[in-house]
């Protein structure tokens, strides 16, 4: 490979060469890690560039209008690029459009190498979160001056590579070397490039760094766990604003409110005789400190504060942020820990099998890449690190750890192994940071993760209930299960794989069979099953079967079902003895037989919930419990699912009788005239509620908007409604550059609306974004961020968590109220259980759940005493019904509310920005 480098980029007209056009080419030559040239040229397209690419690059039509045609220029490009390795982010874009537009003009093409920095990036810097240039630049603090333009694209694209080869020449040897023969699958000559830096390497022989290890030829960063020290001489806890004061040493300001919430955790588990405490403390104030710095003159190794929150970006948010702060003013440190289920994590010994043994595909050896050098990066192991939206590829089914019991202590990498140092750490931890869905599994476990304690503090608490039941669902489909089994008899899959390792163990190998036989089994009367069950009920729909329909079926049908539990059981006896043989001889076996029976055994585990799943649906017909069915048209298969409505009874946990104090806390607890909802919810509703007061002046910094129209939106049709939607939130935000969050309760009328209006907004140099269509909350809530004037169409998760600081946010539109769609199965099913316990459904469920929505909508706009901004709601249902009223309530008292037609807002928006 030629060691002059031509970092090029290019901006289009569109995708598709055959039909599209350069519009601007950037090129910057570097050598012996200097840049040395640099040429950049405007081209006329010869055709119009659209308003979403004028958009996007600040290419202008008036600009190219005078630029030289791309047979100008391409001669000029084509010697420019000569003797040079073509380097670029997504090299397959900007290297096959080129060619491209050279053979069009009658010149030859490219047959210089190439890199590609996007899979650099991938391979070099593994943990972060994007690998879209202007998302990499930002992150790694590189001067980008015009995003999307070819000159400053090439720029940031060259000091990319630059700081990627610097991080190559850190890693150990043994790493670069390992990676380098794994490197085959990556894009033209990418691979020659790490190969010149693995050898330039091996000429130097650096020593490894302290910090690092080599075992079993893959480098490992060393493990610490810093030992508890415990100070004796500790100060009394700061109760008086004086005190706090003091502590805080100009790092902190003092916060009334927060002063009093974090009094109001203190005693609560120095002082109160009751169990438990519910907290409403509004986002703004502080609330993390406010329960942290009480934890740090109470929680020791021996009673941790056990601190769950309601994500794991929240997790990460305590550890990395929050817990370092307060470090820096306490004389008694917060020893933290954050502690995740088994998956999440990596098992070394099955990552070095799959080393051995690697799979030819290039997704599966770009990730083996990448986790070589985050290996040298790591103190947890914790997968979550690697930042990947989903963990569902081969590599990380092979990869993650199943638990210590099936680690062995012959094994080289087992003292180095995270999930062992995760329980050293735990042991020298004053405070473990855990998630609700965590919090709720324990009660699935057969040995409890989590220690005794006297301390436990719920955040975010009003997604418990949620949570607990969401974890408490199981369900199975057919179809999917059957189709899982038929693959493991494929050539070379796990059965055929499981064949091979027992063809010399007769016993086993018979038992193995037998196993395969009862399976068929299950699914053959699975089928039978349900082709009676279609009979009963010859409907191809959702369906909340009832205790009545259970005991009404048929003598026939009743047969079935116990034959099919006898399957169940004997499938398990099989297994369990199976499991027995092929233990004594699974020393024997190659590193990837070890991941072949660590499959097997982990399909055992899913086959053993799977038959207590099937028992519980079969027989237990309490009233708490929903049995949801989906009966597929081919009449012998179905998807069938458990719901536990009692999941959320805290006191039928096994974890809540562990701790003696739990505070439950969250910015919206508090309902109207039905204080106790949340309390009741979790099964505890002689608990007593604190509501810490608002920091917020809302009669100044927000105000809400009501649709004054003759429209009631519950008698509109989907399309109807769409429509409405999608004309008034035209006019509305055609002329106002402010950024807007659009809150949505469908994602249905979601969709409909962003059809309807994107292409006129993204004409105008606007771009709406939406969830579902642009990537994840994060990635969209970044792009939001960074436009001065998006739109941003959001559902579910959007109505809170979504920290929009400052003026980010200052309009935001609620199309309609927050209510449950009452037609949903589930949402029937719970209905139809709180009749039965003689409760009103909408009074006691969906009038509250859709108050606290409203509030937490709210939430988006006034985060911070300085935050201002107007609220607007496409639906008079608010000031129209009767229950509007306690809705209305739920609100701030002080809250402004006007009625105004959309031209009228218009006017109200422009009077109250500008205000501000």
């Amino acid at each position: 490979m030629n060691t002059t480098y031509a970092i090029v980029d290019i901006e289009t007209t569109g995708t598709d060469p055959k039909t599209d056009r350069i519009i601007q080419f950037g090129c910057v030559l570097v050598k012996d890690d200097k840049i040395i040239d640099r040429f950049a040229v405007d081209i006329n397209p010869i055709k119009t560039i659209s308003k979403q690419i004028q958009h996007l690059t600040h290419i202008s039509n008036k600009r190219v209008k005078k630029a030289p045609y791309f047979e100008d220029v391409a001669a000029t490009i084509y010697n420019f690029l000569a003797d040079t390795t073509f380097v670029a982010h997504n090299i397959h874009f900007d290297y096959n459009f080129l060619n491209h537009e050279l053979t069009r003009c009658g010149m030859p093409e490219l047959q210089i190498p190439g890199i590609d920095t996007v899979e650099l990036a991938q391979i070099f810097l593994p943990t972060q979160v994007s690998f879209r240039l202007n998302d990499l630049a930002e992150s790694l603090g590189l001067q980008h001056d015009s995003p999307h333009q070819a000159d400053s694209d090439a720029e940031v694209t060259a000091a990319l590579l630059l700081h990627i080869k610097a991080k190559m020449q850190e890693l150990p040897l043994v790493t670069l070397e390992k990676i380098t023969q794994l490197s085959e699958v990556t894009s033209k000559e990418t691979s020659i490039f790490i190969e010149q830096i693995t050898k330039e390497m091996q000429t130097k022989l650096p020593p490894l760094a302290p910090s690092l290890e080599v075992i079993e030829g893959i480098a490992l960063r060393k493990k610490e766990v810093p030992l508890f020290d415990e100070n004796y001489y500790e100060k009394p806890y700061p109760k008086t604003k004086k005190e706090k004061v003091k502590l805080y040493q100009d790092k902190l300001s003092y916060r009334k409110e927060q002063g009093q919430l974090m009094n109001t955790v203190f005693r609560h588990f120095t002082e109160s005789t009751e169990k438990n405490l519910l907290i409403e403390a509004s986002t703004g104030m502080g609330k993390t400190i406010g329960y942290l710095l009480p934890a740090a003159f109470l929680a020791t190794p021996e009673s941790p504060m056990v601190i769950s929150t309601v994500s794991i970006l929240l997790q990460h948010q305590l550890i990395d942020q929050d817990i370092p702060l307060l470090n820096t003013l306490i004389e008694q440190p917060l020893y933290a820990t954050v502690v995740k289920s088994k998956s999440h994590y990596i098992d070394l010994q099955r990552f070095k099998a799959t080393l051995d043994t690697p799979v030819q595909q290039k997704q599966y050896a770009l990730y083996q890449m990448g986790i070589l050098v985050w290996l040298t990066q790591t103190m947890t192991g914790d997968l979550d690190e690697l930042n990947l939206i989903r963990l569902d590829h081969l590599l990380f089914q092979e990869i993650s750890h199943r638990g210590i019991a099936y680690l062995s202590d012959q094994q080289p990498l087992y003292q180095e192994d995270f999930l062992r140092h995760l329980q050293r750490r735990m042991a020298q931890s004053n405070v473990l940071i855990i998630n609700h869905a965590f919090l709720a599994q324990e009660t699935q476990r057969a040995q409890p993760l989590l220690p005794k304690s006297r301390y436990l503090l719920i955040d975010e608490a009003h997604h418990l209930p949620e949570t607990m039941e969401k974890v408490s669902k199981h369900y199975l489909d057919t179809p999917a299960f059957q189709r899982r089994v038929n693959q493991f008899y494929d050539d070379d899959q796990l059965f055929d794989q499981i064949e091979t390792m027992l063809e010399d163990q007769t016993e086993s190998l018979r038992l193995f069979h037998l196993y395969q036989e009862e399976l068929q089994a299950i699914i053959e009367c699975q089928e039978d099953l349900f082709a009676e069950w279609f009979e009963e009920w010859p409907v191809q729909e959702e369906i909340i079967l009832q205790a009545e329909q259970r005991q009404n079926l048929s003598v026939s049908c009743e047969k079935t079902i116990q034959r099919l539990l006898l399957y169940y059981q004997e499938l398990l006896e099989i297994q369990s003895q199976l499991n027995e043989q092929m233990n004594k001889i699974s020393d024997a076996w190659l590193d990837r037989q070890r991941i072949y029976f660590g499959e097997f055994l982990s399909f055992y585990e899913e086959m053993k919930a799977q038959a207590s799943f099937m028992k519980d649906w079969l027989t237990n017909w309490s009233s708490h419990y929903v049995h949801w069915l989906y009966l597929y048209g081919n009449k012998k298969t179905a998807r069938i699912q458990l719901i536990d409505f009692h999941a959320a009874i805290l006191p039928n946990t096994s974890w809540y009788d562990r701790y003696e104090k739990i505070i439950y806390m969250g910015g919206t607890l508090k309902v109207p005239k039905n204080r106790n909802y949340f309390a009741k919810k979790l099964g505890i509703p002689e608990a007593p509620l604190k509501v810490i007061p608002q920091t917020y002046d809302y009669a100044n910094q927000a105000k809400l908007l009501i649709a004054k129209n003759d429209i009631n939106v519950n008698e509109l049709s989907s399309d109807a409604y769409a429509s409405y939607l999608a004309e008034n939130l035209t006019v509305l935000l055609e002329d106002i550059n402010q950024p807007a969050l659009v809150l949505f309760t469908s994602h249905e009328i979601l969709q409909k609306v962003y059809k309807k209006i994107h292409q006129h907004f993204l004409s105008k140099g606007r771009e709406i974004l939406a969830q579902g269509m642009g990537g994840s909350k994060e990635k969209l809530l970044k792009r939001f961020i960074q436009s001065k004037q998006s739109i941003l169409f959001g559902a579910d998760s959007f109505w809170e968590g979504v920290d929009l600081p400052g003026d980010a946010l200052q309009l935001l539109i609620v199309t309609r109220l927050p209510f449950e769609n009452p037609q949903r199965p589930l949402i029937r099913a719970r209905n139809y259980y709180l009749k039965d316990q003689s409760l009103d459904p909408f009074s006691q469920e969906s009038l509250p759940k859709a108050a606290l929505k409203l509030r937490q909508g709210l939430g988006r706009l006034i985060r911070s005493e300085n935050d201002k901004g107007l609220m607007i709601l496409f639906d008079r249902r608010l000031i129209a019904k009767s229950y509007g009223k306690r809705l209305e309530k739920a609100l701030p008292k002080e809250l402004p509310i006007q009625e105004a037609t959309v031209s009228e807002m218009k006017q109200v928006i422009d009077e109250f920005l500008e205000k501000q």
